[in-house]
């Protein structure tokens, strides 16, 4: 009848079509996930790329490029490598034909002492901002900011002919820059500018607080220069006259006269004739304000003044490098902006911060809408599996280890796959039932069937749903998920179920074939199902089906199984089933009078020609899931280079800016004028330097130019930087070094700011200044550590009699120390975002200076109430009695020796001294 049929045929175009919605279901959320992923992973590498941009332009900001690489390759290499150096790493450079400028603000301690601190900084911010731009137009390297001296170099790290030319262009433009701060602030402030050409050697010294610096005799000489110049004027030397061919206008110098070093090197040195129309062209737009405490513009001062506290001064033979160490000289020493005209600097910040951000999201939104973009177009243009990726025949990656990353690939819907063989085997059942409801066989094969198949899919879903099943169930889950020839087993379990229940059912109806009623033999009696013998090929159809929708399964694998099932029902058509096809042919034949083919090839051959289509759309699939997992790959592995990448750039960076200040400018992009600053109320402030290093060191060549004398420097600050690490010295960070010269702060910490000094106050005062006993162990230290380091250099140098490389080297055990310590309230800030210089400036500051500078070699000196506090502590102390000092008139100091007992208020973690025994004064 005709009824059977029609219900057999919806049957099976609803198991097709149902199986068909699932793969499309299957397919679509695959490549969905994958376009998230995909976009998710862009969007964090823009993001790491963007956060790695930043590190890297605020670390070229500080470091020459050839540094910074040979850093970052350094920082990358074998721990065990590093180990085996017999020295620290030196990043150490020579440099010849470079022309060194020196420019120092004249009438600078008159215009601090009528502002406060912050306005003070505000306007050092803002004229250093200037210079920068100046510097980049007129192709300087910017060096340090020393308080309000600034000193650049042209022709560093490459190489030009006009370096001269281009120092004495910056110089006329910073004396020009100046007088714009002249007539709005009323003063007799001036520039001083020193140019000198000839080598240096360029680089940093030391493991912690990287900047990068030059030393040589000519930055000596660039130094002298612009200390034997005149305000208002470019000064430069014969080696720089000699670079120049006739550009500008030259006149006697006579810094000889006016500096003693230039008088007893004999140098020769020329004044600049400064043009008649003024350098208009080198002033870049940035508008100076300044106002003093009171909201009006500060008084002139007498047009005699000369340099302020940080100049180059001959008044102080003892150590002329002194001036150059101290940070500003601010005569507010509460450091409170109290002019209106200086709003809350961090609320503006922030707010524009917050303005620039929600104001870039929307850009961020659509730069990463757009590379997606073209990500995916790339990829859709590319034939990511040709060429050497995969073998051509297996698609199986040609590297191993790629291989093994996409086997163990987790798969969340091997589940649904499994669930589609149920559905399958379902509607098999539904079609035989129809046809032939009297075949006991077929119900049998469907319960034992679905049974198991329900049993393969739940332990396939056990890993998609842990929280579920037990912890068992779900172990033994993820272990088929990552184990490829488990995954194929089950995979072959759950097709040999469905193709089994076919076979089966068709041998099944074969055997209720018996003799014809009348005693003769007949035509078979095998019910519907011989009347209707195609649908069991149609069944087998439905069987591939479920082959092809495994997933994680290779398209191999698959092409087996379903050679598998050809085969099998093949088989079955051309021998149990041959009389059923030729009876069912006979009957067609009495209905058509055309030549038919034999129902038993007919079906073969389909069932053949579907096998192949499956098999292509099978190797397609794969194809494509390859391919996803290359992008994904490829995606994954980009974002861990730019995060890696990112990781070296913020320990560099970490290691030239507090960590706190270096998230502030990694946050947003900042303008040159904006400034960063911070007031602490409690601070400690230490220098230690060598003051006869200069005495050592020499640029012969048996010292490769005096890069084996600063490989010694090198060696005594490395050292010292290793002390921070110890856990009692925590909290105390270091600022900089200026030559050989060692400057650090105790407490200078974000929590220690002004807005946490109230939580502060609660404090004992043991506590409050715990960090200034530590800052005092510290120096203690470095007097110990300096004590091993000249002794190690001894034996060492006795023991490599003849080595080239360290023929100044017996003086080195005579090498001694001179520290200062003071304590107070400073202010911390950065001068110029662009190429942030940490720093921190107030009184504090100057007044640990001046204790280093007029020191005692072999001795720590403090002022009295830096006494008073640390006595409590456990100090010994000697009194020196009154010091002069420059500016601050006669201060009593002290000579700190060492503790009264060993590890008084540090316990365990106190450093041992040898300094226990009370010295005579």
């Amino acid at each position: 009848s005709l009824s059977p049929k029609l219900v057999s045929n919806v049957a099976i175009y609803v198991c097709a079509i149902t199986v068909g919605s699932m793969s499309y279901c299957m397919a679509d959320r695959k490549h969905r996930k994958a376009f998230l992923e995909a976009r998710q992973s862009l969007e964090v590498k823009l993001n790491l790329e963007e956060q790695s941009q930043q590190q890297e332009r605020l670390m070229l900001s500080i470091l020459p490029k050839h540094v910074a690489d040979e850093m970052l390759k350094d920082m990358k290499k074998d721990p065990s490598q590093k180990e085996l150096q017999q020295f620290n790493t030196m990043y150490m450079y020579r440099h010849e034909n470079v022309s060194i400028l020196f420019a120092d603000i004249v009438g600078f301690t008159q215009l601090s002492s009528s502002c406060s601190a912050q306005e003070l900084v505000k306007l050092l911010n803002e004229l250093f901002a200037r210079f920068d731009k100046l510097a980049a137009k007129h192709h300087q390297l910017r060096i340090k900011i020393l308080g309000d001296c600034y000193y650049c170099i042209c022709g560093l790290p490459e190489f030009r002919e006009d370096h001269a030319v281009c120092s004495i262009r910056m110089g006329l433009a910073m004396v020009e820059a100046i007088s714009s701060v002249r007539e709005q602030t009323r003063t007799a402030v001036d520039m001083r500018v020193g140019v000198h050409s000839g080598t240096v050697l360029g680089g940093v010294l030391g493991q912690k607080r990287w900047q990068y610096d030059v030393w040589s005799t000519d930055v000596t000489v660039a130094n002298k220069m612009e200390a034997g110049g005149i305000p208002g004027r470019v000064h430069i030397s014969q080696s720089t006259r000699d670079c120049l061919k006739g550009e500008f206008e030259l006149e006697p110098g006579e810094g000889g006269s006016r500096c003693e070093y230039l008088r007893e090197k004999g140098i020769v040195t020329y004044l600049v004739v400064v043009p008649k129309q003024p350098l208009r062209h080198g002033i870049n737009g940035v508008k100076l304000s300044l106002t003093s405490s009171h909201g009006v513009s500060p008084p002139p001062v007498p047009s005699t003044e000369r340099n302020g506290s940080l100049s180059l001064s001959p008044e102080d033979p003892e150590d002329p490098e002194a001036g150059r160490r101290n940070s500003l000289e601010l005569g507010d020493e509460d450091g409170e902006a109290v002019n209106p005209s200086f709003p809350n600097p961090r609320r503006r910040l922030r707010l524009r911060d917050l303005a620039e951000r929600v104001a870039g999201a929307a850009q961020n939104e659509q730069e990463l809408n757009q590379l997606l973009n073209e990500a995916l177009l790339e990829r859709e243009s590319i034939q990511a599996l040709k060429g050497k990726s995969t073998f051509r025949l297996s698609m199986r990656f040609i590297d191993p280890d790629m291989e093994t990353r996409y086997s163990v690939e987790k798969e969340k819907q091997s589940g649904a796959a499994f669930s589609c063989s149920c559905v399958v085997l379902f509607f098999t059942a539904l079609v035989e039932a129809v046809i032939d409801p009297w075949l006991v066989t077929n119900y049998v094969t469907f319960v034992v069937g679905e049974v198991l198949l329900l049993v393969l899919t739940l332990c396939s879903l056990a890993a998609v749903f842990p929280r579920v099943f037990p912890k068992k169930l779900v172990a033994f889950s993820t272990w088929i998920d990552r184990t490829r020839w488990a995954r194929n087993t089950w995979a072959m379990a759950a097709i040999a179920i469905v193709t089994a229940a076919d076979i089966v059912d068709m041998l099944g109806c074969r055997r209720d074939r018996g003799p014809a009623t009348n005693g003769t033999s007949g035509p078979p009696r095998g019910g519907g199902c011989a009347e209707q013998p195609k649908y069991y090929s149609y069944i087998a159809l439905l069987a591939l089906v479920a082959t092809v929708m495994l997933v994680q399964v290779s398209h191999m694998v698959k092409l087996t199984l379903m050679v598998l099932i050809t085969a099998a029902t093949g088989a079955v058509n051309f021998s149990a089933w041959e009389p059923i096809f030729d009876q069912y042919d006979r009957r067609r034949g009495q209905h058509s009078s055309s030549v038919l083919v034999p129902s038993k090839y007919s079906m073969t051959a389909m069932i053949f020609v579907v096998m192949l289509s499956f098999y292509y759309f099978s190797r397609h699939v794969e194809k494509l899931a390859r391919t996803l997992f290359l992008w994904k790959i490829d995606v994954h592995d980009q974002k861990e280079r730019v995060s890696e990448m990112r990781r070296w750039n913020e320990a560099l960076v970490a290691n030239m800016l507090p960590e706190h200040v270096a998230r502030h400018f990694l946050g947003s992009k900042k303008r040159d004028e904006e400034l960063y600053s911070q007031t602490y109320e409690e601070i400690g402030v230490m220098f230690a330097s060598l003051p006869n290093f200069a005495d050592f060191y020499t640029e012969e060549s048996i010292n490769n130019g005096g890069i084996e004398c600063l490989r010694f420097l090198n060696e005594i600050i490395s050292d010292f930087d290793a002390l921070l690490d110890e856990p009692q010295f925590r909290c105390i960070t270091k600022i900089k070094t200026i030559g050989s010269t060692y400057m650090a702060a105790s407490g200078v910490t974000p929590d220690a700011g002004a807005n946490g000094f109230g939580a502060k106050k609660e404090l004992s005062e043991k506590e409050r200044w715990q960090h200034l006993a530590d800052l005092a162990d510290f120096a203690l230290a470095m007097k110990v550590t300096l004590m091993n380091i000249n002794y190690q250099s001894f034996n060492n140098f006795m023991l490599r009699i003849g080595t080239p490389g360290y023929p100044g080297m017996p003086r080195c055990h005579r090498r001694v120390s001179r520290a200062g310590m003071n304590k107070g309230a400073v202010l911390a800030g950065v001068i110029g975002a662009r190429k942030p210089h940490y720093d921190i400036w107030g009184n504090t500051v100057n007044v640990a200076s001046r204790m280093e500078s007029t020191g005692v070699m072999g001795n720590i000196q403090v002022v009295e109430e830096t006494h008073l506090i640390l006595k409590e502590y456990g100090f010994r102390f000697v009194r020196r009695g009154a010091v002069y000092v420059k500016g601050k008139g006669e201060l009593l100091t002290f000579f700190l020796k060492g503790r009264e007992k060993p590890g008084s208020f540090l316990g365990a973690a106190a450093v041992p001294l040898p300094h226990q025994v009370l010295e005579n004064s």
